[in-house]
């Protein structure tokens, strides 16, 4: 699902995105215990929304090296 007009003063971005490049993912907690994943450099298309325990699966397999593709 996406969801647009999230505030723009609540995104956070990874400790691992470079300062010195303008686009980086970001992430904030949305409406209804969703988090909103977004694109820095494309705010107005929107956010994915997933909930939490959907993204922490997605980012610890990403940690582990584990990411399955979709078939």
């Amino acid at each position: 699902m996406i969801r647009h007009n999230l505030p723009p003063h609540v995104w956070r971005k990874s400790s691992y995105s470079d300062d010195e490049v303008p686009g980086c993912v970001e992430m904030q907690s949305a409406p209804n215990s969703l988090v909103a994943i977004g694109d820095s450099k494309a705010r107005p298309r929107g956010a994915f929304v997933f909930p939490p325990a959907v993204w922490a699966a997605f980012v610890h397999s990403i940690r582990k090296d584990t990411l399955q593709p979709v078939r």
